[in-house]
């Protein structure tokens, strides 16, 4: 499943950096910055909040 989304998230990345360089306003590019930035936060706080805190070893 990780490799499956390693895969997947180069195919994003390399997308939306196609649309970065298609599009020639500076203000859709800001546009897309932000929006990437959003994203890349929200998939960060499902990833820890799907990682369980390891305890102590018993």
């Amino acid at each position: 499943m990780e490799d499956e989304d390693i895969a997947l998230n180069s195919v994003l990345g390399l997308e939306l950096n196609r649309v970065f360089f298609a599009v020639h306003d500076t203000a859709n590019k800001q546009k897309i910055i932000e929006f990437a930035r959003e994203v890349l936060q929200s998939e960060r706080a499902a990833l820890a909040d799907s990682v369980s805190p390891e305890g102590p070893a018993s």
